[in-house]
Parts: structure tokens; C-alpha cells; sequence
């Protein structure tokens, strides 16, 4: 019978477990998307152009470019801008007509057409600003510098502006001079890829760029709701005598998971749990930031330390008989050299001795709680250390690093008047 409920009791714990693991997972799949879209707009270039395909099996891969522009459609609001769209629509239509009629139409009263549009939309482009509504004003900056750049270097001769710049570009002496193929070719690569991050953001009622990641983030709120409802509900049957808001006050920090806002927050129970669950092992990165934390305050613990010792130890030599004895050494009788030895030097000594090898060591836990003691009430004077000691996680481990201290200085002490003798 033992056997069996012990056995019941381990299938119990690896559900418990498995089930911790599968919500810590959700729990970090949802702050990921969150990163996602907190950096979406920053970086939206970035992801474009930067992150290969996603091999998935075989040979099927994903194109993430496709996904962060369906991203920015579906739950930014973002459209292409109609003034860049059609300005690339002229570029790619002169493409056609001049593969279908060859370089040597760069002269017909089409592609003059074309080219005399391209040069009115640049300079519409350059006056009107179309990149000012998406806060990318730099990207049309670059591009002006490019082709300016550029037009110098093919015709030697100085560029005072950036219209003069595309009016030359789109010129068919120019073309028909440097050649279509190469022109069209620095075009495609140099500033296309820079206009085609241009696009418009629509504006919601509340006059705020559009934004609809509620519309995904509100089913992990839910999960987590329902989880946390029924994990209180739980905890409170289990534990006779305990109400609903103790058991919530138990886990506090899940309710960061069911705010629509300040949704970085999520951080916070996110590493609780994956630290309770052991999906991934926290302790060597949480202890590392601890010791970077208190590293900070030790010089500030030690000099607390020593002066609270020395100011305890003015007190008791003051109050006894020794300090009227070291104060006033007229007072006591004169030593008298009677055997050419100073048996009050020996005698010190060996009680120096004696004190320093045996009773030292034996009061030196008592010697290290006092230290703590006075440590502690000094050290909750500070916010800092009232902060770090509430986190979720990190329980003990100040008091722990704060004796690892006060052993070290205690050992250093020592040795200093051990090495003296």
C-alpha cells in the first residue's frame, strides 16, 4: 500500500510538473510576441530585409519578410503610400516597355512620357515628403544623398541639389550615355529597397496609430485568468482556513499576465516561472545579478560593519576597568625589574597568544551573529536592499551573500592578527 501511494504521489508531482512546464512555455511564447510587437515599428526594416527564410522540413521554408508584412497589415494597420507605390509602378512599367522595345527606344515619345513622370514624382517626392507620416524622414535623406552621390560620380561635374540629382537620373541623354541596363541596375538596388520601407499607418478614434495586438494577446489573458482563477481556487480548498485573497496575494506577480498594459512587466512572472518549473535553470543568472547588485553595497556593508564593531568595542573599554588603566597609566603602581625579564610583556603575549588560537576561534560564531546582527539593522535602512529582498525568486539569498561577507571579513581580520603575532 505504501508503494502504491507513493507511486500515486510521483504521478501526481510529474503532472504537476509537466503542467507548470506547458504554462511557463505559454507564458514565454506570449512575452515573445510581446517583444515582437513592441519592437515592430523600430525594426521593421530590420526584419524585411535582414532574416533569412525559416527552413521548416525539405525543402519548405518560410519567408519571414512575409510574416512581418502581414504582421504590420493585420494588427498595425499598415498600407502601402500611395505616393511611393505609384512612383515605383513608373519605375517598374519604363523596366517593361524597355524589354519589350530594346535600349534603343530610350528616344520614343513613350518612354519620354515615362521618364518626364519619373522626374516630376522625384521632385514631388523631395518637396512633399512622403516618408515624414512613418517618422522615417532619414530614409528619403539617404536616398537623396545616394543619388546625388551617384550622378556626380557618372558625370564628374558638381550636384547642388538632390531634385537636380533625379532630373538628370531620368533623363534619356543620361541613360542612353551611362547605359539603361546599369543605371536601372543601381536604382533597383541602391534606392528601391529604401522606398519600399516607406508606408502609411491609419489612425485609430482615439487619434493613436493603429493597433490591434489585443486582438491575439486577449486569449493568452484569458488562459492566464482562467488559470489563475482556478489555481486560487485550488490552493483555497487545499489549505483549510485560507481565503480567496490570500491564496491570489500568494501568487501576485501572475497578475501581470492579465494587464493589457504595461505588458514588459510580464517579465516578472515569466522568470518565475520558468524558474519554479525548471523549464530552464535561472539559478547560475540569478545569482550572477544578485552578487552584481550587492557588489555594489559591500564596500558600503564592510565600512558599516567595522565602524558599528569599533564603536561597540569604544564602549566597552570605556565602561571597564581597562580603559582607567590605558588611560590613566600613572594611576596604577610602577613596574619593578627585578630579573632583567618584562614579565608583563610575556604575560601578554601569551595571553595574546591564547586569545588569538583558542578563544577566537571558539566565539567566532557568536563574533559573526553579532556582525549580522548590526548588518542587517544597517542594511534596512536601505531601499535597495528592502527591494531586492521582495522579488519573487530571490528569497534568502541577500542574507545569505550578507554572512558570506561578514565570514570573509571576519577571516581576514584574523588572519591580519594571527600574521601580526
Amino acid at each position: 500500500m505504501a508503494a502504491l501511494e507513493r507511486s500515486k504521489v510521483t504521478k501526481a508531482r510529474r503532472r504537476a510538473r509537466l503542467f507548470e512546464r506547458i504554462m511557463a512555455a505559454i507564458a514565454l511564447l506570449n512575452f515573445a510576441l510581446v517583444l515582437f510587437d513592441y519592437s515592430y515599428i523600430p525594426f521593421r526594416d530590420f526584419y524585411l530585409r535582414q532574416i533569412p527564410p525559416i527552413t521548416l522540413w525539405g525543402d519548405r521554408q518560410l519567408d519571414f519578410s512575409w510574416v512581418v508584412d502581414w504582421y504590420g497589415r493585420e494588427f498595425k494597420g499598415i498600407e502601402p503610400n500611395r505616393t511611393t507605390e505609384a512612383y515605383l509602378a513608373a519605375v517598374g512599367e519604363l523596366e517593361r516597355q524597355m524589354r519589350q522595345q530594346g535600349e534603343r527606344a530610350i528616344s520614343s515619345p513613350q518612354i519620354r512620357v515615362i521618364l518626364s513622370e519619373l522626374q516630376s514624382r522625384s521632385e514631388a517626392m523631395v518637396d512633399e515628403n512622403p516618408f515624414e507620416i512613418a517618422n522615417k524622414s532619414g530614409t528619403l535623406e539617404r536616398i537623396k544623398e545616394r543619388m546625388r552621390r551617384h550622378v556626380e560620380d557618372q558625370t564628374g561635374q558638381e550636384i547642388e541639389s538632390s531634385k537636380q540629382a533625379f532630373a538628370i537620373f531620368w533623363s534619356p541623354d543620361y541613360l542612353n550615355r551611362n547605359g539603361f541596363e546599369q543605371e536601372i541596375d543601381f536604382f533597383d538596388e541602391r534606392i528601391q529597397p529604401l522606398i519600399q520601407t516607406n508606408y502609411y499607418r491609419g489612425i485609430g478614434f482615439d487619434g493613436r496609430p493603429t493597433d490591434e495586438f489585443i486582438r491575439i494577446d486577449i486569449w493568452f489573458i484569458a488562459l492566464f485568468g482562467i488559470e489563475f482563477l482556478a489555481r486560487t481556487w485550488y490552493l483555497s480548498r487545499r489549505y483549510k482556513g485560507t481565503s480567496w485573497l490570500d491564496t491570489m496575494l500568494w501568487r501576485w506577480y501572475d497578475v501581470f499576465l492579465l494587464l493589457p498594459f504595461w505588458r514588459f512587466l510580464r517579465i516578472i512572472p515569466l522568470i518565475t516561472r520558468i524558474n519554479q518549473s525548471n523549464l530552464i535553470n535561472l539559478d547560475p543568472l540569478r545569482d550572477r545579478i544578485i552578487r552584481g547588485i550587492i557588489a555594489n553595497y559591500a564596500v558600503e556593508l564592510t565600512e558599516i560593519v567595522v565602524i558599528r564593531v569599533i564603536e561597540q568595542l569604544q564602549n566597552l573599554v570605556r565602561q571597564g576597568d581597562v580603559a582607567r588603566t590605558l588611560l590613566k597609566p600613572e594611576a596604577g603602581p610602577r613596574y619593578i625589574d627585578l630579573n632583567e625579564i618584562d614579565e608583563v610583556t610575556v604575560i601578554s603575549k601569551r595571553l595574546s597568544s591564547t586569545l588569538v588560537c583558542q578563544v577566537l576561534p571558539k566565539v567566532r560564531p557568536d563574533v559573526e551573529a553579532l556582525l549580522h546582527h548590526n548588518a542587517n539593522k544597517a542594511l534596512q535602512e536601505l531601499p535597495l536592499y528592502e527591494g531586492i529582498k521582495h522579488l519573487p525568486g530571490i528569497g534568502n539569498l541577500p542574507d545569505q551573500l550578507t554572512r558570506q561577507v561578514i565570514a570573509q571579513l571576519y577571516q581576514a581580520v584574523y588572519g591580519a592578527i594571527a600574521d601580526s603575532l
